[in-house]
């Protein structure tokens, strides 16, 4: 038979850490969000409030602007096949407003300023009774836009912003000065025709002349 084996005492391990007296020292958790607070202090640098609530307002009506073109497309669309030049015409200038507020938005965004969203306003198509007074519309909406860009401009200008200032110089006034001034052609060009009460040379001016400035958007 083999020698009886002495019964072993289990020891217990303890962790070194809570036996030796030394403490732990966490890393300081909330430094990343201080960080955030200081590089948005920074991107917000010569923001000036005002400009941010001017930059939505703006931003809220582009978006009333491209909703005022895709309802005058539909619209004329309604209205039978001699209005559909300009339809595609409006749609086209639907889709280009939405793209150019999403270009606020970026600008809104970069500048550390908040987004705020509100309800748009339904159109008014009571004038809309034909393919010349939906254009006089729209060239006053344009009209419209183009001083909503000064009023941003000169904003800008009185609180010494001079990245909102080059931006809506290079980006919005300048450009969009080109596009009133194509748009008064077109109408000046749409009143002789309506003066002529000749259906046909109106469909074929409309046809070529809005189907040509559709397809180059």
């Amino acid at each position: 038979m083999g020698l009886p084996r002495r019964s072993r005492q289990r020891q217990r391990r303890r962790c070194p850490l809570r036996t030796s007296g030394v403490s732990i020292t966490y890393p300081l958790l909330f430094l990343p969000a201080a960080l955030t607070a200081a590089a948005s202090s920074q991107v917000r640098q010569n923001y000036h409030p005002d400009c941010e609530a001017a930059i939505n307002r703006h931003i809220q009506f582009q978006l009333y602007v491209s909703y005022v073109y895709l309802s005058m497309a539909a619209f004329c669309d309604h209205r039978g096949l001699n209005e559909k030049p300009f339809t595609r015409f409006f749609l086209s200038k639907s889709h280009e407003w939405s793209a150019f507020t999403e270009m606020f938005l970026t600008l809104q965004n970069e500048r550390g300023g908040r987004i705020v969203f509100r309800n748009i306003e339904k159109p008014n198509h009571k004038y809309w009774i034909n393919g010349l007074a939906s254009m006089e519309c729209a060239f006053h909406l344009e009209m419209t836009v183009n001083e909503s860009f000064l009023d941003l401009y000169r904003l800008a200008s009185s609180k010494n912003d001079a990245h909102l200032c080059s931006f809506l110089k290079h980006r919005c006034l300048q450009p969009h000065f080109q596009v009133i001034r194509e748009m008064f052609a077109l109408l000046s060009n749409l009143r002789q025709v309506e003066a002529k009460k000749d259906d046909i040379i109106e469909y074929l001016f409309t046809k070529l002349y809005l189907d040509d400035r559709s397809s180059k958007n």
